[in-house]
């Protein structure tokens, strides 16, 4: 009887982990689509100088990168620049939202700010 009361708590308990895992991976699919945040973030590292100075020259790397993300997950952009994985970076969002503007990506939000600054 001991052996039956165990393995029933353990199957609920194998039931509700999985549907906690299913609900946070249904979840995870974001602002940048499948694609995990910090995975996006690690795609920009090309932008890392141009994303805290405004003066700086922005390498065509990440001009590309930055043009990709906006044709497919236009709203992964401020994701990643509001991300904690930015913040560890010291990156500026109001520095780095500019970097579409310097690469002269033509199909860019307008006047698109991050945050709620």
């Amino acid at each position: 009887m001991e052996f039956k009361v165990r393995a029933s708590l353990v199957a609920v308990l194998v039931i509700l982990l999985a549907s906690e895992v299913l609900i946070w991976e249904a979840e995870a699919a974001g602002e940048c689509g499948k694609t995990p945040i910090g995975s996006a973030a690690a795609s920009l590292s090309p932008c890392l100088g141009a994303a805290g100075n405004v003066r700086a020259k922005v390498p065509p790397a990440c001009c590309a990168k930055v043009g990709a993300l906006l044709r497919t997950a236009p709203r992964c952009l401020c994701s990643v620049l509001l991300s904690p994985l930015a913040k560890k970076a010291k990156i500026n969002p109001a520095i780095a939202i500019t970097i579409p503007k310097r690469c002269n990506i033509r199909n860019r939000p307008a006047g698109k700010k991050c945050g709620s600054k």
